[in-house]
């Protein structure tokens, strides 16, 4: 949704408090005061030297219910220089379960220690590159996970206190210790308590999570790829978007003695997260959108429109919850699935993530808040921008389908249609197969489709499409996809990649040292043709049609409504091309089938989608008020089928 122009920069006062911030600092940090307020931290500190230490910090939680409270352990690098002038330093921090059981970044990097128990390798380039510039990097293990005390619960109470306790610790608001059992205890008196959280899927959920308790001291989050609501990781309106619950994702990441110490966490995991798809007070705790207006940190907040692993409803809801409650923020959205920006553009991420720290963590006033709000990948490796995201003319407009001259090829446009299609599901065809066949009458699906747009077509943020269904069975799943038809080079985000290749040529980020190499390989776009692009989804049980909450068996020959939510998105359907809506059963791969196999006749007086269309209603008839030749029917290429990658949040392959 828009925001007034009021909130589009950041507030007058926010302003006057960088300034001086901004002032202080250059007369603090670093040795270019006598020129001026700094604009950019420089590399003047050693990496090689730098303070390494590990500090267990106590969450108040006893979560492995083992009668002591539960400590997690936190790895800290920071400029030694600084340390021994006795200037404080603002912190980098990324809180992970990932640390130890399965690594992080493209090339899986876990943390090393030397025979002290300090921290050798950090994963990432953050500590290589940032800690040279004055920052102090800390790389936190989650509750249950490495060398951290407690249980993991998979985005509740726990995952999060693990996190904002060590928040709290750096702003001398909870206790630390030297050691995991020890009483000598660690004091953050290094730190001006200025904290940042970045971390990509998991990671960047309890950043996440953690804004969303608005404890002070944490200015700002990164999150990438990351969910803001767990039940919308697990489910889409009662439907199953994996095979398996939170308690198989615990499992995972559990260290051993998590394992020996755990199991009425697990259990709980199991019996609060129904299959079934209904709502629970679990899911509840680990909806943070709920919460926004609790949000103090600014969010710079970055995903793949093709994630398929944590689909962009999640961006999508905790965006839209952000911008009404006035939080300050900024955006970047890529062509690609599951993958760190890092990985995709890598020059300009690390310097726009370099301005956004020294903005909110020195206070620098470099200019980036004054910067468009958003960041667009259109096609590979091609950016554009938007000053607000998504932009001020964007309506919802109602877009409805009709009947064609064959059966399932319908049409779409402005009017309210009439009359019905009828599908049958096919659990064991997808979103490709439907698109493939857009043009042609299959059993499978019911396709509406514009005419060839005589001018482009954008639409920005999140859609949604109410349907009317009858089925045949008393179970049924519904999907809804936007679907552009034409030729394109898009990323292929179907591919083990999800839109990059990995090279062997390496780049480097910041200073090394023997342990902790700052060099990565370097990713180029994988690219495919394609003749459609199916750029927004949504499902749903149609059994959640009288509640969101919870599912009911259906009765066959009894017609529903429901409204399914499509994923946000960015897309421009150009001219020549034409958009289309798909309404079918089960999307292979992407959601699991129901009990049964139902057909389902859609009622098209009671069906429609309503988009986000930038310049609205106009700007839909002037791009189909033309009279281009509608294409032959035949089959149409794409990638391949999409699948969801793993049932990880966090990892690609």
């Amino acid at each position: 949704m828009p925001i007034p122009a009021r909130r589009r920069r950041f507030t007058t006062w926010r302003s006057l408090a960088t300034a001086a911030t901004a002032a202080l600092m250059a007369a603090f940090l670093t040795p270019a005061a006598a020129h001026g307020a700094p604009r950019e931290s420089t590399p003047v500190y050693s990496y090689e030297n730098a303070i390494r230490e590990s500090v267990w910090v106590d969450t108040g939680l006893d979560g492995d219910s083992d009668g002591k409270p539960d400590r997690v352990a936190v790895d800290i690098v920071r400029p030694r220089e600084l340390a021994q002038q006795g200037r404080k330093v603002p912190v980098i921090m990324d809180a992970s379960p990932y640390y130890s059981c399965c690594g992080r970044g493209n090339e899986g990097q876990k943390k090393t220690y030397d025979a002290n128990g300090d921290v050798v390798q950090m994963p990432l380039f953050y500590d290589n590159y940032f800690v040279p510039r004055g920052y102090a990097f800390v790389g936190v293990d989650l509750a249950g996970t490495s060398r951290s005390d407690g249980c993991v619960d998979v985005g509740g109470r726990s995952d999060v206190q693990s996190a904002k306790a060590v928040v709290d610790w750096l702003n001398g608001r909870a206790k630390g210790y030297t050691t995991r059992t020890g009483g000598a205890t660690a004091k953050a008196t290094w730190t001006n308590g200025n904290t940042g959280m970045i971390g990509k899927s998991w990671d960047g959920t309890v950043a996440n999570g953690v804004a969303a308790t608005g404890v002070k001291g944490l200015k700002t989050i990164v999150p990438i790829s990351a969910i803001s609501s767990w039940y919308d990781y697990y489910f889409a309106k009662g439907a199953p978007l994996y095979d398996s619950g939170p308690d198989w994702l615990s499992d995972y990441v559990d260290s051993p003695d998590a394992r020996a110490k755990c199991a009425a966490v697990q259990q709980k995991l199991v019996d609060e997260a129904p299959r079934a798809g209904d709502w629970t007070s679990l899911w509840t705790e680990r909806d943070y959108v709920k919460d926004a207006s609790k949000v103090k940190a600014s969010v710079f907040l970055v995903h793949g429109m093709q994630d398929l692993n944590v689909r962009t409803k999640n961006f999508g809801q905790w965006w839209s919850a952000l911008a009404k409650n006035g939080v300050e923020r900024k955006i970047w959205l890529s062509q690609t699935g599951h993958v760190d920006p890092f990985d995709f553009r890598r020059a300009a991420w690390v310097d726009t993530l370099h301005r956004w720290f020294d903005h909110e963590l020195l206070g620098y006033d470099n200019g980036i808040d004054d910067e468009p709000m958003a960041d667009i990948e259109r096609h590979p490796d091609q950016w554009v921008t938007s000053s607000v995201w998504p932009p001020r003319t964007t309506a919802t407009t109602p877009l409805r389908p009709g009947t064609g001259t064959e059966a399932g090829v319908g049409t779409l446009g402005l009017r309210t249609g009439s009359g019905t299609e009828t599908f049958t599901d096919d659990p064991q065809l997808s979103e490709t197969d439907w698109a493939a066949h857009i043009d042609q009458s299959t059993s499978e699906k019911a396709g509406f489709v514009t005419k060839p747009l005589t001018h482009d077509l954008r639409l920005s943020g999140s859609s949604k499409v109410t349907v009317t269904a009858t089925p045949t069975t008393s179970t049924a799943h519904l999907s809804a996809v936007l679907v552009d038809l034409g030729p394109d080079t898009i990323r292929d985000y179907a591919a083990s990649g999800e839109g990059i290749t990995t090279l062997t040529d390496r780049t480097c980020w910041g200073a090394s040292t023997t342990g902790d190499s700052a060099c990565f390989k370097e990713t180029q776009a994988n690219k495919t043709d394609v003749d459609y692009n199916v750029f927004s989804r949504g499902w749903a049980d149609l059994g959640n049609y009288a509640s969101d909450l919870k599912g009911v068996p259906l009765t066959p020959g009894t017609a529903y409504t429901i409204t399914l939510d499509l994923a946000a998105t960015d897309h421009v359907v150009p001219k020549g091309h034409r958009l289309a809506l798909i309404v079918a059963g089960t999307d292979k791969d992407l959601i699991d089938p129901p009990s049964s196999t139902p057909a389902l006749t859609l009622d098209l007086s009671r069906t429609s989608a309503r988009v986000p269309l930038v310049g609205g209603a106009d700007s839909f008839t002037r791009a189909t008020a033309g009279s281009a030749a509608t294409p032959t029917a035949s089959v149409l290429d794409g990638v391949r089928d999409p699948r969801t990658a793993v049932r990880v949040p966090g990892e690609t392959r």
